[in-house]
């Protein structure tokens, strides 16, 4: 896990109509049920709603597929339902296997069925997970298993007691978010799943080419003679319009001057990594020539 954590929901058709303009000021993201069985006529009667609901608002979403699986080869053909659903589509988050209730059988199916599922999922190109209550995550999932895929584990209350390496934790299904009627359930995050995800060009979404123009240099927290000059060309580059700075007060390479060379590599068409090494003061001395 991260040490970050960012906050969501997960939503089907039992929340009814979601005033998704209204959701978006109350969470980081949202896991939409895209559908369950076997079948691809088996999609969530709101999936096609939710989901525009989040892309319109600019809400960060993954998808789950609830299982009703026995066997390896019934989660394979639940997995090939799931893909005909979400095709076409964006997701940031992980596309998740659904395991619970009659589906939870012995230890050698559960963790079959988990990696039937998961495998066709990224054969075509998608992040797979599992989610799982916490109980039979520790008992009826192999280690193997649990360590390939990533893990979004329910369990309620003010801790989650799993030992193992997890991704996201399901703490409540009586959440309340302005925007949705009903119950809704409550998760918390500790994985960059955007970040991860578009950087690998999974889930729909092109790959970023990453473009850094330096790897090291002066970056925030530094101080000394190297940031005072630094600081120097900024300002001069702001006094001829080529950018619009707030330099910090101090003597050091603060938030001010961090935007500064972050607007700076944006302009210029590179990660804003807020990095100005040998290449970036050279880049700039020249657009101040």
């Amino acid at each position: 896990m991260l040490s970050m954590s960012v906050k969501g929901i997960d939503i089907s058709r039992y929340q009814g109509k979601i005033d998704f303009a209204k959701v978006k000021k109350n969470v980081d993201f949202v896991i939409i049920q895209a559908g369950y069985g076997r079948y691809a006529a088996q999609t969530d009667a709101r999936f096609e709603e939710n989901y525009s609901g989040c892309r319109k608002n600019g809400i960060p979403c993954g998808a789950y597929w609830f299982s009703y699986a026995k066997t390896a080869a019934e989660a394979k053909l639940e997995a090939k339902a799931c893909l005909e659903a979400i095709k076409g589509k964006e997701f940031e988050y992980p596309i998740y296997f659904d395991i619970e209730g009659s589906s939870l059988t012995n230890k050698a199916d559960v963790s079959a069925m988990c990696s039937a599922f998961c495998d066709e999922l990224e054969k075509a190109g998608y992040f797979a997970g599992i989610y799982m209550s916490r109980s039979p995550a520790q008992s009826l999932l192999d280690g193997t298993v649990a360590k390939k895929y990533s893990l979004w584990l329910a369990e309620y209350g003010a801790k989650l007691n799993y030992s193992g390496a997890y991704g996201m934790w399901q703490y409540s299904s009586s959440g309340k978010v302005s925007g949705i009627n009903a119950d809704v359930d409550l998760d918390i995050c500790y994985e960059d799943f955007p970040k991860i995800i578009k950087s690998r060009g999974l889930n729909g979404l092109k790959k970023e080419d990453k473009k850094v123009l330096d790897e090291n240099g002066f970056k925030k927290g530094d101080k000394g003679d190297g940031v005072l000059a630094l600081k120097c060309l900024i300002r001069l580059a702001a006094d001829k319009k080529i950018i619009k700075a707030e330099l910090d007060d101090t003597g050091g390479f603060g938030g001010g001057t961090q935007s500064a060379v972050n607007a700076l590599l944006k302009n210029w068409g590179y990660t804003q990594n807020g990095i100005a090494g040998d290449k970036f003061i050279r880049k700039l001395y020249k657009s101040l020539k």
